[in-house]
């Protein structure tokens, strides 16, 4: 019982202590002038209402993974190959952009677990390139395809679009991740993805020098790459570039699936 009257008197000063708190309080709301007092009032709602719009309405993750490369590079081969792992014979050639919103086929199996990937495979024709720009400001992630196999010849094509992409504001503001992948590696005489490294640094190398000197400002770019005075290398740049391999027509296609579950995510 003694234990209980002490409770019940803890209570009450506990009681008579908040009621002179309110009344402190009320006293204080009423010393302070009406323009003051809704004011405060005014920015505490609008500071609230900001941060539940930012968390109601905060930008999820992408799910876009965009296919970039010169035409002929094997990227509608590979959109196949990960959307139902067919080749289509190799003969495909596209002048539109493919899309589609899918479970990569190697992972049919397990699709209640994991996120679709929204894939866009874009046109390699230069006058088709600027498609590549409603694509990139959404992309979770870019893949680049060069032909291993024919590489050479189209060296130098290749490391300009790479470079073009490399410098776009939504791809370096963003830091959107971006793979090399060396196709068609299933052939004998296709060149390694560390030669095609090695290649095309040397190359945007060049490029970098000659369009600087051309002008200080190029309206072609929003950014320059590498360290001025250094030879450029793809790990000087602001977003992460891997190299990978990958055979389009054999199926070939781990790395490339590995890219995209990386940066594809719930």
């Amino acid at each position: 019982m003694e234990g209980t009257e002490q409770w019940k008197v803890q209570v009450e000063q506990l009681k008579v202590q908040m009621e002179q708190w309110l009344e402190q309080g009320l006293e204080f709301v009423h010393q302070i002038p009406p323009i003051q007092l809704y004011v405060g009032v005014g920015v505490l709602l609008f500071t609230t209402l900001l941060l539940l719009f930012t968390r109601l309405f905060k930008r999820r993750k992408s799910n876009t993974i965009v296919l970039s490369g010169l035409s002929g590079s094997g990227k509608t081969i590979l959109f196949y190959q990960l959307r139902d792992g067919s080749s289509h014979q190799g003969t495909v050639t596209s002048m539109e952009p493919n899309e589609g919103t899918f479970v990569l086929h190697s992972e049919i199996a397990k699709k209640d677990k994991l996120k679709p990937v929204h894939l866009v495979d874009v046109p390699g024709h230069s006058r088709l390139r600027a498609k590549l720009d409603d694509f990139l400001p959404q992309a979770a992630g870019v893949v680049f395809v060069v032909d291993a196999l024919d590489f050479l010849p189209n060296c130098r094509a290749a490391s300009e679009y790479l470079y073009d992409i490399l410098t776009n504001a939504s791809v370096v503001k963003k830091k959107i991740p971006v793979l090399i992948l060396c196709n068609k590696t299933d052939k004998v005489t296709a060149h390694t993805k560390e030669f095609i490294n090695r290649q095309m640094e040397k190359e945007i190398d060049k490029l970098r020098v000659s369009r600087s000197a051309i002008s200080a400002a190029d309206i072609a770019n929003d950014f320059t790459l590498g360290i001025p005075g250094k030879a450029f290398s793809f790990t000087q740049c602001h977003n992460k570039v891997a190299v990978a391999e990958a055979s389009g027509l054999t199926g070939e296609v781990s790395e490339v699936e590995q890219f995209i579950r990386e940066n594809v995510k719930f």
